[in-house]
């Protein structure tokens, strides 16, 4: 019996893409309007992501507004390398990088445990009134929680110091130290963010199988085993994809959240990239110069994405792609 011939792998995958390609548009015709929601998001990305890199060309120029972005003179990678020999670069490099390592090490697993806790309560009124408390401080600005923080960490009035006087114990500046601030700043970012973050993975969970919980059970396994076993397989994926997102933006700190606690006594610690880029880009007017940081620091990131999804997928959990 004669065997088989094998089918060649670029025409089995150009085969797929066709079909696939088919299905969309069957379902297009379908469901036309259900589509028609997806316009006002794809007219989002292209008008405020995907068009504004047309001004990326300004990292490659000296860029003069009275001459515009082409009528600038070109200076090929002249601000990369003065970006290379500036003295501040290490120390905003260090900032930017240590303040996300805060954040990874201390605020990553909080939304996780915070879901863990929300999933196993069973009075549902209150489990209503907790999430609605835990979500709140996400919809506040910065300058509202920047505003809270520094008033309760005050070394006079705020209620932090209070305790410490009661307990016989000398008030802090917290706002003040280079110790103390990168806390504040990491602690103060959990408070805003865990509890909107927890919603993903109680979305996780609800698709967890209950019948796994009633095996580990009838096995003998209390709560922290059904947890352990359970619950944190469960929702691995979903870890390891916000994993991947958050590494994304460890060359990047929000610009509101370090600008509403930071102070000329701390700047040692809080200066990092975005006011780095405020600083030189919108106070001193080196659009050029600010534009090419920018650069650099997008292209850190997503090859950081990339390293990581990599890193993920080799572990056998599902990644961004």
């Amino acid at each position: 019996m004669l065997a088989q011939p094998a089918v060649d792998a670029p025409v089995a995958d150009r085969a797929k893409q066709r079909a696939s390609r088919r299905s969309l548009w069957r379902d297009l015709k379908r469901r036309p309007f259900l589509y028609m929601l997806l316009l006002p998001v794809i007219a989002y990305f292209i008008i405020f992501k995907y068009f504004p890199l047309y001004g990326e060309i300004i990292a490659f120029k000296d860029f003069r507004l009275a001459d515009g972005i082409w009528g600038s003179k070109w200076v090929g990678l002249d601000q990369f390398t003065r970006l290379l020999h500036s003295t501040e670069l290490l120390k905003i490099v260090r900032n930017t990088l240590l303040l996300n390592l805060y954040g990874l090490v201390f605020g990553f697993p909080v939304p996780i445990a915070l879901a863990i806790m929300l999933n196993e309560i069973r009075v549902e009124w209150y489990k209503r009134v907790v999430q609605n408390l835990l979500y709140l401080p996400h919809f506040l600005s910065w300058i509202i929680l920047g505003t809270i923080v520094i008033g309760l960490l005050s070394p006079g009035s705020g209620f932090v110091n209070y305790v410490l006087k009661a307990f016989g114990l000398e008030p802090i500046y917290f706002m003040g130290n280079t110790f103390w601030w990168p806390l504040v700043y990491v602690f103060s970012g959990i408070w805003r963010d865990a509890g909107f973050s927890t919603i993903l993975y109680l979305a996780a969970m609800s698709s967890i199988d209950p019948h796994l919980y009633e095996a580990a059970r009838m096995d003998g396994g209390g709560k922290l085993r059904q947890i352990w076993h359970v619950t944190l397989p469960g929702i691995r994926s979903t870890i390891a994809l916000m994993l991947v997102l958050q590494m994304g933006r460890m060359f990047d700190v929000g610009f509101e959240h370090i600008w509403a606690l930071t102070n000329p006594m701390v700047t040692s610690v809080s200066d990092v990239m975005s006011t780095y880029i405020y600083r030189l880009g919108l106070v001193n007017l080196q659009y050029s110069y600010t534009t090419a940081i920018g650069l650099v620091q997008s292209l850190v990131g997503l090859v950081l994405v990339l390293l990581v999804n990599r890193v993920i997928r080799a572990m056998g959990e599902r990644a961004l792609w």
